[in-house]
């Protein structure tokens, strides 16, 4: 086989590689890490889900973070952080008490509903959220990764 063909032939394999590295799972379940690890944060995240998954451009997405605590939370903030692979793309910042019942406390749901704009490119993104008591203490720090589809609505495969 000439030099040239195997050259096309192992940049085609690499370029298949990564698209298969950057399509979602499958996996219902999304993987949580703490920010801080072995930091007894005092409010544990058991769990989150974001529907739908991978997120659809110019379509209403919701994160929903199952969490507990033994404090009794009555004022907060969240702020969250996205990166786009390694690139800080976005922040903001969410009143506690809009996101969940308050006071929370013992086991509560946060749940952020976002409508990403259509030009948002698809990929891996991963999204820190920090939950800051009333004093600013960070009560929890987690990040966790998700998808936006390469699919947009209406697109006819």
């Amino acid at each position: 086989m000439p030099m040239a063909t195997k050259h096309h032939h192992l940049l085609f394999a690499a370029a298949a590689m990564l698209v298969l590295l950057l399509l979602p799972s499958g996996s219902a379940a999304t993987a949580v890490e703490y920010c801080k690890k072995g930091r007894d944060y005092p409010v544990k995240v058991s769990g989150v889900e974001v529907v739908p998954d991978p997120v659809v451009r110019g379509e209403p997405a919701t994160f929903k973070i199952s969490a507990s605590t033994d404090k009794n939370i009555t004022t907060g903030k969240l702020v969250i952080d996205v990166a786009y692979f390694i690139f800080h793309v976005h922040s903001e910042t969410h009143n506690f008490c809009d996101e969940t019942s308050c006071p929370a406390t013992g086991e509560f749901v946060l749940a952020s509903k976002q409508t990403l704009p259509s030009f948002t490119p698809p990929g891996s993104y991963t999204l820190t959220m920090k939950l800051l008591g009333d004093s600013n203490e960070e009560l929890t720090c987690i990040s966790f990764g998700f998808s936006i589809g390469f699919v947009t609505p209406n697109a006819i495969i």
